[in-house]
């Protein structure tokens, strides 16, 4: 399906009617994506679109809040940054103390659906995973949780504090003789290009550390690092979007002799390689099979193609210990009737 998009540029009666069209395209567009983008996100697909380049970005915002604000979108038609989000929230228990205790007996009895055995226990090779845009992470989460990969979007050059973190669980990881992997997918633009070369630099930069709990730094140098995506080949493949330009969020463009880093080895590597061209890994959102299938295969390179029912069969040896538990200490029976005292408690409660 294509969409016709431009952005509201008229004034009074006009300019209401303009951005009324605005949010119904966008609303038609969410439909084919299927899941909730950000706002940022969103400027990618209108940029995809030929909507807006990268320099009118914060305009495209400011129409969607003024969208969201007015209610012609939705107040939770974007995806909310995570470091945004409240926490501490409570809202009360919606049942009584003693169904709300029946309802962790029935938890209790499938513990062995909630217990976190080492998955990467016999495994030859540990694999954490970042992405360049917080839509990515919506899109390859579920296959990473199948696998019990980590997942975090970078948000450009990563903090050194998040570097830190996987970078820890990267050297527990290698202690017990695994094989380190990092997965990365980002943009398909000089930039986007050079943060994959750089990422082992940066974990090189930490390795000297020491954490509060007297845990010292990783050493990178046997990690393997695989930029699975966006690359040129996938991009053409499945057709998505090219961006005619490099104009970078400063609103300068890249390929032109004017921008500061025009003579740059990597900038000009990149435009006789490409051309003035880029690819937002955003471009992603409208092709969600396709992505789920490249996350599944770079994770697939590593794991086998087996991999998946290795994990399983691990949560399968968990449910027989515990149905073994049960039988041999009679805990069903115990937990059934007391779930039985329960409800018979509560039935003759309605009747007082």
């Amino acid at each position: 399906m294509s969409f016709q998009l431009t952005l509201p540029n008229g004034r009074g009666m006009v300019r209401e009617q303009q951005l009324t069209q605005f949010a119904e395209t966008l609303n038609q567009i969410a439909e084919q994506v299927q899941f909730r983008i950000s706002s940022r996100g969103w400027c990618y697909q209108l940029e995809g679109y030929g909507a807006i380049t990268k320099a009118e970005f914060a305009r495209a915002e400011d129409l969607i809040n003024e969208c969201r604000r007015t209610g012609l979108l939705p107040i939770d038609f974007v995806a909310e940054e995570e470091a945004r989000a409240f926490s501490g929230i409570e809202e009360p228990t919606s049942v009584s103390p003693e169904q709300y205790l029946g309802h962790l007996l029935k938890e209790a009895l499938n513990a062995e659906e909630y217990y976190t055995p080492d998955w990467w226990e016999g495994e030859q090779y540990y694999i954490q995973m970042i992405v360049e845009k917080i839509d990515l992470k919506a899109l390859f989460a579920p296959v990473c949780d199948q696998f019990h990969i980590p997942i975090a979007t970078t948000r450009g050059w990563s903090s050194m504090l998040q570097r830190a973190e996987y970078a820890r669980r990267f050297r527990q990881a290698e202690d017990k003789g695994l094989q380190c992997v990092l997965l990365y997918c980002g943009d398909h633009d000089p930039d986007g290009l050079r943060i994959s070369e750089c990422l082992r630099r940066n974990l090189d930069e930490l390795k000297g550390i020491t954490w509060e709990d007297g845990v010292e730094g990783y050493n990178p140098a046997k990690l393997i690092i695989d930029r699975f995506g966006l690359n040129h080949d996938f991009i053409e493949k499945n057709h998505l979007t090219w961006i005619d330009n490099l104009i970078t969020g400063s609103g300068m463009n890249l390929a032109s002799p004017t921008h500061p880093n025009y003579d740059l080895a990597y900038v000009q590597e990149y435009l006789h390689k490409f051309g003035a061209k880029k690819c937002e890994a955003n471009a992603l959102v409208v092709r969600s099979r396709e992505a789920g299938e490249l996350c599944r295969r770079a994770i697939e390179a590593y794991l086998g193609s087996d991999g998946f029912s290795r994990f399983e069969s691990k949560r399968e040896r968990i449910r027989r210990t515990m149905k073994r538990f049960k039988r041999r200490t009679g805990l069903l029976k115990s937990v059934n009737s007391t779930l039985k005292l329960i409800d018979q408690d509560e039935k003759a409660s309605r009747l007082r």
